[in-house]
Parts: C-alpha cells; sequence; structure tokens
C-alpha cells in the first residue's frame, strides 16, 4: 500500500486541504456511526436526524420536517411511522389550528438524541484529548473558518446539543 501523501505545509493547495478535509470527514462519520451504534436496531440515520431535528424545534408539522430533512413529504411520513411505532415520537392535534397535526418526541424519544449525543461528544473529546494545546488552538481557529466558510453558525457554547447534526438553517435559526 503506497504512503499517503504528507499535506502541503503553506495550506494554500486547496486539493491538499480538500483532502485533509476528507480525511476528516470519514473519522467523523466513523464517529457518528459508534455514537448511533447504541440505537441501530430502533432507529436509522434519517430518522435519527428526525429525532435531531424534532429535538431542536419542538413539535413540528410534517410538511416542515420534510423540508428540514430535503425529502418528500410521503418519506417523511414512513418515517414519523416507524418512529412511532418504536415510541420515541407522537402526533398531537396543533392547539393553534385543530386541523392540523404536530409531530413531537416522546420522553423515550428525548433520551435517545441525548444518549447518541452524549456519546458522540465523549468520543469527539477522546480524540481531542490527544491533540496538544497548540494544536487544539490551531484546531479551534481552521474548523471556526471552514464552518464559516460553508455558512454554518457557530454552535452556542452554553448548549452542546445545538445543530448537533450539523445542518445550518435559516427556519431553525429563526425558531420558524
Amino acid at each position: 500500500m503506497p504512503e499517503p501523501e504528507a499535506p502541503v505545509l503553506g495550506g494554500d493547495d486547496v486539493d491538499a486541504v480538500t483532502r485533509a478535509v476528507l480525511t476528516a470527514s470519514r473519522l467523523l462519520v466513523a464517529v457518528s456511526a459508534r455514537s448511533l451504534s447504541v440505537v441501530e436496531e430502533r432507529v436509522t440515520l434519517p430518522q435519527f436526524r428526525m429525532l435531531v431535528v424534532l429535538s431542536t424545534r419542538g413539535a413540528t408539522k410534517l410538511v416542515a420536517l420534510a423540508e428540514l430533512l430535503h425529502v418528500a413529504p410521503s418519506t417523511a411520513m414512513r418515517m414519523v411511522d416507524r418512529l412511532i411505532a418504536a415510541g420515541l415520537a407522537d402526533r398531537q392535534t396543533n392547539p393553534a389550528d385543530r386541523r392540523e397535526t404536530l409531530l413531537r418526541l416522546t420522553g423515550e424519544g428525548r433520551h435517545t438524541v441525548r444518549e447518541v449525543m452524549a456519546r458522540r461528544r465523549a468520543d469527539l473529546a477522546e480524540i481531542v484529548k490527544r491533540l496538544d494545546p497548540g494544536q487544539r488552538v490551531e484546531l479551534i481557529e481552521a474548523l471556526t473558518a471552514f464552518n464559516e466558510a460553508g455558512g454554518e453558525p457557530p454552535a452556542p457554547a452554553d448548549d452542546p446539543e445545538y445543530h448537533p447534526l450539523g445542518w445550518a438553517d435559516a427556519e431553525l435559526e429563526r425558531g420558524a
């Protein structure tokens, strides 16, 4: 197996930076997959994404969930049906408009999100602990710049679960 190419130290080679980010993304995907392994018999990744949206937004209409997850409403409905069958979500009548139905997490759904996110946070913390303090500062600076370039808002320091799956969404930001 050939030796991997060392990145360009100047950082001005877009291809070298892209390769480094791709490598890091593989690690992050692996951490995410491991964190989901505690619930994988009950929840798929797309279903977990839905749980996270419900956790972040609270009770939400099906159409809004479908838009946020970039899936068809029929796909979102099948996901919701499976989450309800698993006891992780339920439907409620919208008190503001009794013709509408809202979807929300159950206590078990909230527990599932917390459990997965706690495991993910712990796994990431173990990796970060292996860096020396100077590398940690550089990583913060590099990831902050990367997130800004990608339009991802910073996570508040007082809420470690804010946007836990890492998507930026203006609707979430406004609380709509």
